[in-house]
């Protein structure tokens, strides 16, 4: 199998969201309000690709120190994490991945299951940063799911596994409100209408916050998303995989996350439950989409997680 670790400017990418090549001062890019906000941000970084399916796994990276490796959501792409990248590259080298079938990473190969997606990161993370590094993994949300069996296959090759926002514990609820779709007959704004609606039921606390630019980034990753993974949301997946994770567990929810059924610690009693070691933080008047609703406290509370001595090893 082939991979890559040339030095690709990330920006070629960005053309999808927005051709928009100039660089952003320090003060710049920790405000990302825009598309072309976005489009220099991904310019700032160094695009890798790894092998997945008959294609590329593709990773950007900014910044330097401690590699944290990012995993973002279902019908997502690294873009789930743009509001929080500018301020963890200042002290991490950041590592944001685009998961197997999803934004502009190639389908996995048969089964199309969250194992044989993880299979395709840890293979990549082994690839790209050493075991002597002790990278830190980070998953939100469906890349929590894959991140989970990644996080086994990789052992001790990590110093930590963060779990943000995750379904597949095994907890029964109810059903969410039916998510809108586009339709064939549907014109530009009824079409920007339908994202607005998702990320009000699903992924923010508040219909204020739905931004044009939380819109826009929904709307170009669920265009670009191949892989369906909802069907694996009611599933133990996760609850079974982390007696398989060796390193620290830490976790991070939004209060009014409405995967947190019943509650955020409700969730957080069946992670622990293989991991007594687990350090935890909820962040207050935040949805399921938290590092983009309440980027500081985020940033503020993964640090405070990331930098908890490790304890109740195995």
């Amino acid at each position: 199998m082939r991979w890559s670790t040339k030095f690709e400017p990330a920006g070629a990418g960005a053309q999808a969201l927005l051709a928009c090549p100039a660089v952003l001062t320090m003060m710049e890019i920790a405000m990302i309000e825009t598309l072309e906000d976005v489009a220099r941000l991904e310019a700032q970084g160094t695009r890798f690709e790894t092998p997945c399916g008959e294609g590329t796994m593709v990773w950007r990276r900014w910044g330097a120190g401690a590699p944290l490796v990012l995993l973002h959501g279902g019908s997502g792409s690294w873009t789930h994490w743009v509001r929080t990248i500018p301020n963890l590259m200042a002290d991490y080298e950041v590592w944001a991945a685009d998961l197997p079938g999803l934004g502009d990473s190639a389908m996995p190969p048969a089964p199309l299951v969250p194992q044989t997606s993880a299979a395709i990161v840890a293979h990549g993370l082994r690839s790209l940063i050493t075991a002597e590094r002790q990278a830190k993994l980070v998953g939100f949300s469906f890349g929590a799911h894959v991140g989970t069996f990644a996080a086994g296959l990789l052992g001790r090759h990590i110093a930590s596994y963060t779990i943000i926002g995750t379904s597949a514990l095994g907890i029964p609820r109810p059903m969410l409100n039916a998510l809108p779709k586009e339709r064939s007959t549907m014109g530009p704004k009824d079409r920007r209408d339908v994202h607005r609606r998702v990320l009000e039921i699903l992924m923010l606390s508040r219909p204020e916050r739905v931004t044009d630019l939380a819109v826009a980034l929904q709307q170009s990753n669920v265009g670009k998303a191949r892989f369906r993974s909802r069907k694996f949301a009611p599933t133990d997946n996760v609850k079974r995989a982390l007696e398989h994770v060796v390193v620290p567990v830490r976790s991070i929810w939004g209060r009014n996350d409405v995967i947190a059924h019943p509650t955020p610690e409700a969730c957080l009693a069946v992670i622990g439950e293989h991991h007594p070691e687990l350090v935890s933080e909820i962040i207050e008047d935040a949805g399921h989409w938290v590092m983009f609703e309440q980027p500081d406290a985020f940033v503020a509370a993964l640090r405070r997680l990331l930098n908890q001595p490790a304890k109740h090893l195995f």
